[in-house]
């Protein structure tokens, strides 16, 4: 049996490492409960729930799934959808999108001859999904060149609860901290405490998707001193404050 121009699945993924995968067709991932990271094309990730990735066909990516996630998926043939401008991108999903994802989760790759109804839902959805994914998140992180700016980002991440200095990162990777400088600007195109603070904040997204820890919690364990340092720095990369964007999770059906 020929699998149906677009179609829907729904699927729950564990907790796992990261992975490398390709699909054949266009994939909109909309994440209902939980979180992972996605790296494509120069740009690490992250997903949170109520946020949906529209992949394109054939995009080599590797997934992190950070904790256990809850996804609605729709995948188009991309000999019929047009491919996206981007290989991955992540994005806040509208209610108009969020109820067309819903609405064509009662057709599956294993439904028969799909009506023009069904037809006109899921165009209506790529347009939707395709539009969207030009103003995507900025809950992202340029992937690093060179070894050593991968290794100051491991470092860096694995540190964001500790008084990480930059000259104890420099010493640490036996490099000079203008060396180590001239590195993240030349790869990442931001200074190594612009790269922090943005991870922080991704990592606060996915703490608070994760559990119901209060936010004061997540700030002072992200290695901030104070709630209005850490509300700044999160509106100032997602638009909302933390209390705001826990109470946006808003999962699927």
């Amino acid at each position: 049996m020929t699998a149906p121009p677009a179609y829907s699945v729904a699927q729950t993924f564990p907790a796992a490492p990261r992975g490398r995968f390709q699909f054949d067709r266009h994939y909109l991932l909309y994440a209902s409960s939980g979180s992972m990271r996605l790296d494509a094309e120069g740009t690490a990730w992250s997903l949170p729930p109520a946020r949906a990735a529209l992949i394109r066909a054939d995009e080599p990516i590797d997934v992190t799934i950070t904790t256990t996630i809850a996804c609605r998926s729709v995948l188009f043939a991309p000999e019929i959808y047009p491919a996206p401008d981007a290989g991955v991108s992540v994005f806040d999903v509208s209610p108009l999108a969020r109820e067309l994802i819903l609405e064509c989760a009662q057709w599956g790759p294993e439904t028969d001859g799909q009506s023009g109804y069904a037809t006109s839902l899921f165009q209506a959805l790529a347009n939707v999904a395709w539009q969207a994914a030009s103003n995507p998140l900025r809950l992202s992180m340029p992937l690093a060149r060179s070894d050593t700016v991968r290794r100051a980002i491991e470092l860096t991440e694995a540190g964001l609860t500790e008084d990480l200095g930059f000259a104890d990162l420099a010493r640490q990777l036996a490099t000079s901290e203008r060396s180590l400088a001239r590195h993240f600007s030349d790869e990442l195109g931001m200074t190594w405490r612009q790269a922090q603070q943005r991870l922080r904040v991704i990592r606060a997204v996915e703490a608070l998707a994760a559990s119901d820890r209060p936010v004061t919690d997540i700030a002072f364990s992200l290695g901030y001193n104070s709630m209005s340092a850490f509300n700044a720095a999160f509106r100032a990369l997602t638009g909302k404050t933390p209390s705001e964007y826990r109470a946006s999770f808003r999962p699927a059906e």
